[in-house]
């Protein structure tokens, strides 16, 4: 990834999907072919957890043979999306309560850690380019564009990671994208029921974010940096309730 991508939070307006590379016809692209299918249809809720799978449906859909779709499920399942039961097809698995909630930790302690990590001017630097986004989140929970809005959200919270100009910390982020995709399209009419208030959260974590830079010759002690501090504190506060309300979790 190049500094440019990751000084702006962006990240694809479609969902990313490893091995979607201009095919050759040989087995290989073949079977990344039906792996990119059935995984974006996993992602944007067209196979619905619980639904079951069949391997000639997927290779007529995809226009190739069973063997390369009996590859990609194979892919799938090590990667935890499917259960694969012979002689029946691939059953889509579901997110547990528990595995929902572990999403939603991993998120806070990378997006706050990283937030903590990054330096003041930064902090008020990414909390005005993340400040326009609110515009187009906005437009397209308007519109109900469901795909638009995942890739924004995704986007926004990427934001406040890549601020940190940790490339590791960055990459580890990358690897949920498609954890919230899942989570995200699942929760498509909640989103749309809860559009104000996560349009208010969001503007409410920037402004937290916002206030936490402070400017670099302000000596130790000063009252700058005690208001800086509560700010993070009370960005990580608003964090941990937008996601707990996004992902309905449990008190």
């Amino acid at each position: 990834m190049n500094d440019a991508t990751d000084r702006s939070g962006s990240a694809p307006s479609t969902p990313a999907v490893p091995g979607t590379g201009t095919g050759t016809g040989n087995s290989d692209s073949a079977a990344l072919r039906a792996y990119a299918a059935v995984l974006r249809g996993i992602l944007t809720g067209k196979h619905a957890g619980g639904d079951m799978l069949s391997e000639s449906t997927i290779a007529g859909a995809v226009g190739v043979s069973r063997t390369p779709v009996r590859a990609a499920l194979i892919r799938l399942q090590d990667e935890g999306w499917i259960t694969i039961y012979p002689k029946r097809g691939a059953l889509v698995r579901e997110f547990s309560a528990q595995a929902v909630a572990d999403l939603a930790q991993t998120k806070v302690l990378l997006e706050c850690g990283a937030v903590r990590a990054t330096c003041p001017a930064l902090r008020r630097r990414t909390a005005a380019e993340l400040r326009g986004q609110l515009t187009a989140q906005a437009e397209s929970l308007e519109s109900r564009d469901l795909p638009e809005f995942v890739e924004l959200s995704i986007a926004f919270h990427r934001g406040f990671v890549a601020a940190s100009r940790n490339a590791v910390l960055t990459e580890l982020y990358d690897r949920l994208a498609d954890r919230q995709r899942f989570l995200l399209f699942s929760y498509g009419q909640r989103l749309f029921d809860r559009s104000d208030e996560i349009l208010v959260e969001h503007a409410a974590m920037l402004d937290a974010l916002e206030a936490s830079g402070v400017a670099a010759d302000a000596p130790p002690g000063a009252p700058e940096n005690t208001a800086a501090l509560e700010a993070l504190n009370r960005f990580d506060a608003l964090l941990r309730h937008h996601l707990s309300e996004t992902y309905r979790l449990d008190p």
